[in-house]
């Protein structure tokens, strides 16, 4: 840091040009205020570093505009003076963010010691936020489509603010990834980023996950819990498929977003947050609206800035870095070795349509990797599935579903080995005698 820029606030003349005149000799840039509105226009031109502020001011006095200042300000090193200090004051300057408190009169050494050791203090501070922007920027964000490109922009343009975002896209894109990003390069970083998904937690449970619940409001309740929107204050809420709220709960969670205030279930007490959301779905939700499933009016309190992630099939350039970067992770956790992709193998995965998105992509990368004797994967290695899921292509249940995945997956093996099983049991990792089984049980022809 360069500049080291300093503010007097006392209503005392004399105060004001000693102490400035002893730091400019050191090459500090001072500034003088006298008073609040003073104090505060200064602080709105310059870039200031460090105040020294006096306690015993009219009309306003330190106390209150240190409260201000950190409010409005609140990375400024702020080092209280007074005359008449206590414990007590010097306490409660410091609870408000005060970095040091110092007494009249002032001791000119002891204030250059303590200027140095905050600017120092400062700087490591800066140091920590550059190492931390540096491990966070876009994270996991990995890809050189263009359509990267803009989602990199957006997290730079909309992390720092307090913005609400609504972002839509299909199951896999990545749009938790996105909305951590926002958080990790967001001012709100040192706080908690927490996640709920909607879909995922039962109707009769959503509220007490959301809002917390008090001891003995109801059966099991043997202790108070804190809700998601209190574990989030100061920091980041993420509500993944919001669109898979009921009514009920939408209405609930819509008073909270405007008032920013609740009560937990089966208590009285009217807790405040002070929350940044950020919610995700795979749904149209003006459809939804236009069929009744959900709120217009908490759309519109979501939809402050709105993003759309485009699926992975409308940005397959970014399959290659995206699968060299599972890999490079498949195979450190797995002890893998250094295991590549052939230009042919890509080739294969480039004409798949990627249903599942990047989640299918990690997916199958995982199991290749796995599956594979060398560390080449070539096309024969890559085995696809051979049709998306269209609606009323499902099977009738899981189990259904997993054993014709599981006979189409043994055919394919099979033909890939011209019939030998035991080549086909090595390759897909199970023993001879159970492939064996499952050829019997599906009814396998084996030319």
């Amino acid at each position: 840091m360069r500049l080291r820029n300093i503010l007097i606030i006392d209503d005392e003349l004399s105060i004001r040009e000693t102490l400035s005149g002893v730091l400019k000799d050191e090459n500090y840039k001072v500034w003088t205020a006298h008073n609040e509105v003073e104090t505060l226009r200064v602080l709105s031109q310059e870039d200031i570093h460090v105040v020294f502020l006096d306690i015993l001011m009219k009309p306003v006095d330190g106390i209150e505009l240190l409260k201000r200042i950190k409010e409005r300000y609140s990375k400024v090193i702020v080092i209280m003076m007074s005359g008449h200090g206590t414990i007590e004051t010097a306490v409660q300057a410091t609870k408000l963010g005060a970095y040091h408190f110092i007494e009249k009169p002032l001791s000119l050494e002891k204030i250059l010691v303590i200027l140095e050791n905050a600017f120092q203090s400062k700087e490591l501070e800066e140091e920590n936020e550059r190492l931390r922007l540096e491990k966070y920027q876009n994270v996991d964000l990995i890809g050189r489509s263009q359509a990267i490109s803009k989602i990199r922009e957006f997290i730079k343009m909309v992390a720092p603010t307090n913005s609400w975002v609504l972002i839509s896209g299909e199951n896999g894109t990545g749009k938790e990834m996105v909305a951590r990003n926002l958080h990790h390069l967001s001012l709100r970083f040192h706080r908690e980023f927490v996640a709920v998904n909607c879909a995922a937690i039962p109707e009769n449970l959503i509220e007490s996950e959301l809002f917390g619940y008090e001891k003995g409001a109801f059966t099991g309740a043997y202790s108070q819990k804190k809700g998601k929107f209190d574990l989030a204050d100061g920091g980041t809420l993420f509500l993944d498929e919001i669109g898979d709220m009921s009514l009920h709960t939408q209405s609930k969670v819509l008073r909270i977003l405007q008032e920013q205030k609740f009560e937990r279930v089966g208590g009285t007490k009217t807790i405040e947050v002070d929350v940044r959301v950020i919610a995700a779905t795979n749904k149209d939700l003006k459809k939804e609206i236009g069929e009744g499933r959900f709120r217009e009016d908490l759309y519109y309190r979501l939809n402050v800035i709105p993003f759309h992630i485009p699926p992975l099939r409308e940005r397959k350039e970014d399959i290659k870095p995206l699968a060299h970067f599972f890999l490079s992770e498949i195979a450190l956790e797995n002890n893998k070795g250094n295991i590549k992709i052939t230009d042919r193998a890509y080739e294969r995965l480039y004409q798949y349509d990627w249903p599942g998105n990047i989640r299918e992509l990690r997916n199958l990368i995982e199991r290749f990797a796995i599956m594979s004797q060398t560390e080449t994967i070539d096309v024969e290695g890559v085995v696809l599935p051979t049709e998306r899921f269209q609606s009323g292509n499902f099977s009738s249940d899981f189990r259904s579903a997993r054993e014709n995945f599981e006979k189409k997956f043994i055919e394919e093996k099979l033909k890939e080995f011209n019939g030998n099983i035991s080549k086909t049991a090595q390759s897909i990792g199970v023993e001879r005698s159970h492939l064996h089984r499952k050829i019997k049980q599906y009814e396998i022809k084996v030319d």
